[in-house]
């Protein structure tokens, strides 16, 4: 499974263009329908803009959607759409509010003031880089522990945990494509005698 790019939680950053208030909102969502109560939220925050724009990419049915509500065709949603995939993002979702200043931008100048909202809502974000990982548990010696956590290191594995009791307990995670070479490197450091369970198909953060 293809690794991706997507954000932590929520981030909004705002500006003013010739009098127009824009407010990119950002929010970490994995589904269309989460996409929809997100942009309702909005919505309902700012019922009195006059546009909340938006775009959103999911990977749940491969899923990218967007609008202009109410802007010229192409000058709002479109622009916002780009942006996300120019940032390589995905599982998110971008509402664009504006205010109207009064001062009519043209169809140029809503493109740049749509996609710099979005822009600039991204750069606000915390980004998480996901990847299929599994989870390994490890049963070792006292002995063994330190080789075990430097060979993990080595291999970019997270530790999640470890419990020293009559042996030691050790849980990583680490990424799919390094799994079976730091498995096989446990086993031969300990000459097979540390236990190691694997749970497969798992997604974590390794940025």
């Amino acid at each position: 499974m293809q690794d991706y790019i997507t954000i932590r939680g929520q981030a909004k950053a705002s500006f003013v263009e010739k009098k127009s208030e824009f407010i990119g909102q950002i929010r970490h969502v994995e589904t269309p329908d989460e996409a929809i109560e997100f942009i309702n939220a909005v919505r309902a925050e700012h019922r009195r803009a006059r546009h909340n724009v938006y775009a959103y990419i999911t990977r749940d049915g491969n899923t990218s959607r967007y609008s202009d509500d109410g802007e010229p065709q192409g000058t709002g949603g479109v622009p916002v759409l780009e942006v996300l995939k120019k940032e390589g993002l995905t599982d998110v979702c971008v509402v664009v509010t504006r205010y109207f200043g009064g001062i009519l931008l043209g169809g140029g100048g809503l493109v740049r003031a749509y996609s710099h909202a979005c822009k600039i809502a991204c750069e606000a974000a915390v980004r998480m880089e996901m990847c299929s990982c599994s989870r390994i548990n490890v049963t070792c010696t006292y002995g063994d522990y330190m080789r075990i956590v430097n060979c993990a290191a080595a291999h970019e594995a997270k530790k999640v945990s470890e419990d020293f009791t009559s042996d030691v307990k050790l849980v990583f995670l680490v990424r799919e494509r390094f799994t079976e070479d730091l498995i096989s490197e446990i086993t031969d450091l300990t000459a097979g005698t540390a236990v190691i369970d694997e749970e497969k198909g798992l997604w974590e953060d390794f940025a």
